[in-house]
């Protein structure tokens, strides 16, 4: 007898676990998205930013020196990115057109990949384009940094009080 209530027992159990594990299973007939540097996929990259940002929800279009690179972002708690801000001289710096929680109207610009200076924590920073001048993208830091110089500059870069972790995951 006790080996029938093992078998039945046995069965109920292989029936749960292969039903639970068929309901965590991802829809393989569903259709995949492709990212664009439209204003359209700019709002889905913000949108997909509220789910969970420590993995895909994460990533958003970046430029570096003219070129679009995939970056995974997420930011510090106000705190941290005190802290950070305060005793970090060597972070990266982010250059955006709106908080980066928001959905963007241009697609963000760094100041470094692998290989090239960079560091995991990033200072956003904010493109605010002066009266007179029509906003447009920028796809390199060095065209950031010239735009608010001289006399009459085309922005303002407003620094925040937010760091970000950022990790650059791949070409667009």
């Amino acid at each position: 007898m006790s080996r029938t209530w093992s078998s039945v027992f046995g069965r109920a159990a292989f029936v749960a676990l292969t039903a639970l594990w068929a309901a965590c299973q991802s829809d393989p007939m569903a259709p995949k998205t492709v990212q664009s540097s439209t204003p359209a996929a700019l709002k889905a990259t913000a949108n997909a930013a509220a789910g969970n940002v420590n993995g895909a929800a994460g990533q958003r279009p970046a430029y570096y020196d003219g070129e679009l690179f995939t970056v995974n972002m997420k930011e510090l708690p106000g705190d941290a990115s005190a802290s950070v801000i305060a005793h970090n001289g060597s972070m990266n710096q982010i250059y955006a057109s709106n908080d980066l929680d928001d959905e963007q109207d241009f697609i963000s610009v760094i100041d470094a990949i692998q290989g090239d200076g960079f560091n995991p924590l990033w200072h956003q920073n904010l493109i605010v384009f002066n009266q007179g001048f029509t906003p447009h993208q920028f796809t390199s830091d060095e065209e950031v940094l010239t735009a608010a110089q001289g006399a009459n500059p085309e922005i303002t870069i407003v620094s925040t009080d937010e760091v970000y972790r950022c990790s650059v995951v791949g070409h667009k």
